[in-house]
Parts: C-alpha cells; structure tokens; sequence
C-alpha cells in the first residue's frame, strides 16, 4: 500500500475526531478533533432548514480539511450524518476519487478509535 493516504473519521451530529498520519507510511494517530456549531431554534422553519444546511456544510468542509490528498477514508459514528458526510465527499472534487467505507460505532477514547482505524486498513 504506497502512497496511500488513508484517514478515518468517528463523527456525530457536532463532534468528530479524524485520525490520519503525518507521513504517507507513518503510524495512525488522531490528528484533528472538529466541533460543529449548535443551531440556535428559529421560528422560521425555511430559515431554521437554511441555517442547518450551512452549518452542516461548515462541519463538513472544516473535517474534509484535515484529509489533505485521502486515498482511503473510512468514516464510522452514530447516527446518519456518517452517510451524509460520504455524500459530501463523493461531491467534492477533491474526494470524488477516493474509496469510502462506512460503519457504525459507539464513542470510544482517542487510542481505542486508532486501533479500530488501524484495523479497517
């Protein structure tokens, strides 16, 4: 596996931690840790529907910028923002190229997701 770039992502609705390496052959390590922001209720539902798009988008693009040149991606979470987030990708010029793979997990500590990370590759 040369030059393979290969990065994993747990993610929920606002958090995720993005595991990748430094160097192209070097050890998994979590690398980015992104918050997404919290909607504030609007009594508008088109603006409430508006605003949630934009901040998802934001999310996204603030994780996908932690994946310079991915090859690999596996992308695990709770929820169903995980297949939206694939989406995203698949959708993203930069991205449109690179294999994703998808799970479900619970949270678990920075190490416990590397070892899972490292397993998947």
């Amino acid at each position: 596996m040369n030059n393979q770039k290969q990065f994993g992502v747990w993610m929920d609705n606002q958090n995720a931690a993005v595991v990748g390496s430094e160097e192209t052959d070097g050890p998994l390590s979590v690398i980015a840790h992104v918050k997404g922001e919290v909607i504030s209720p609007n009594s508008s539902e088109k603006n409430s529907n508006n605003q949630a798009k934009t901040v998802q988008a934001k999310y996204f693009k603030e994780i996908a910028s932690h994946m310079v040149n991915a090859t690999h991606v596996h992308v695990t979470g709770t929820g169903q923002v995980q297949e939206q987030f694939i989406k995203y990708l698949a959708t993203t010029p930069q991205f449109k190229n690179s294999k994703t793979e998808e799970s479900t997990s619970n949270k678990m500590s920075d190490d416990k997701l590397v070892e899972f990370i490292t397993s998947k590759f």
